[in-house]
């Protein structure tokens, strides 16, 4: 089935209103989750806004509560999250770094004791969308067994770089240091489907495209194995060292589910030193090329990061989102 813009808007305003948050608040975070799902991050957007529900029912997320700066120094500030819902403080975080960006080029908002940020190419688009290079990251409940491990003792730590095009159709990478988010494999598992590559370890110990045997050993393959295993620490460190939140580690011996989390926003403003005609001509150029590469299979098409977001987005927007009834159905019983 599928939903219109407007109307999933309105239906997790309606809900979220329920739960205690502001008419202003309730209809921006509803509306982050419904560009999720407009881009075609379901796993992040109409598929998680349950689970959402159930962390404000649980008291894990404060509708009452605003992020607080308490600490800056030039270009850089440090912010408390105060437990607010997590993609309304990173949307705020990026806007500040934004703000930042036009002051001193570049800006840096690190807060902690926040919560999920649902979908981190949000904020790398909302960066992209004022002109500027947008670079972020968090880190999570160990989710990832460390390279070599079998138990969960790192995060997948999603991480976000967007370089702006004049255009509005930004090149936007984001990615877990997982080779698929939990996000992914719970939607592949939703619709009956296997991974188009190994994502995983199954309860035999061998690689598996099976989301429902990944789920069950949480052992999900780090990207680039031995390497994603270690970014995901490097990145876990350096946002809870700037911040003074919480790492992974503490996250896992201390809260009982994913909250309470580490994060950082950059924003760079590169109009300090070149024009946006030639941000605009090295971008094209680059893009121009990857995608005359030769197809390594008949019909296939080379896409640049954020390409797809892009043209779902355009789709979405005029035929619906997509949603499977299930999860509309038990959206509309909250």
């Amino acid at each position: 089935m599928r939903i219109q813009y407007d109307d999933m808007i309105q239906e997790f305003k309606r809900i979220l209103v329920s739960k205690g948050f502001s008419e202003e608040d309730a209809y921006e975070s509803a509306k982050l989750f419904t560009e999720n799902s407009l881009d075609g991050v379901y796993s992040h957007g109409v598929n998680r806004f349950p689970r959402v529900v159930s962390y404000i029912d649980k008291g894990y997320i404060d509708v009452k509560a605003k992020p607080e700066k308490v600490a800056s120094m030039g270009a850089f500030e440090r912010w408390d999250g105060k437990l607010a819902m997590g993609n309304l403080n990173a949307k705020r975080a990026m806007e500040r770094a934004v703000e930042l960006s036009k002051e001193f080029g570049i800006g840096l908002v690190a807060i902690g004791n926040t919560n999920h940020w649902m979908r981190g190419g949000a904020y790398g688009w909302q960066a992209a969308n004022a002109g500027c290079v947008g670079i972020c990251w968090t880190n999570t409940m160990p989710n990832m067994p460390a390279w070599g491990g079998k138990d969960r003792r790192i995060g997948n730590n999603p991480f976000v770089i967007a370089v702006p095009r004049s255009s509005g159709q930004h090149l936007v990478v984001d990615m877990a240091m997982a080779q698929f988010s939990y996000g992914k494999i719970e939607e592949t598992k939703f619709k009956g489907g296997q991974l188009p590559v190994a994502g995983g370890y199954d309860r035999n110990g061998e690689l598996t495209t099976d989301p429902e045997e990944i789920e069950a050993t949480w052992r999900v393959l780090p990207v680039g194995f031995w390497k994603g295993s270690g970014m995901s620490i490097a990145l876990d460190l350096v946002a809870a060292i700037l911040s003074a939140g919480m790492s992974t580690t503490d996250i896992g011996k201390k809260c009982e589910d994913e909250y309470g989390l580490s994060q950082v926003l950059i924003a760079i403003d590169p109009r300090h030193f070149n024009t946006e005609e030639f941000t605009d001509e090295v971008i094209n150029r680059v893009i121009e090329d990857v995608k005359g590469s030769i197809p390594a299979a008949e019909g296939s098409s080379i896409r640049y990061p954020g390409e797809r977001d892009y043209q779902t987005r355009l789709e979405n927007m005029k035929e619906g989102i997509p949603v499977l009834p299930e999860i509309w159905e038990t959206i509309k019983s909250l």
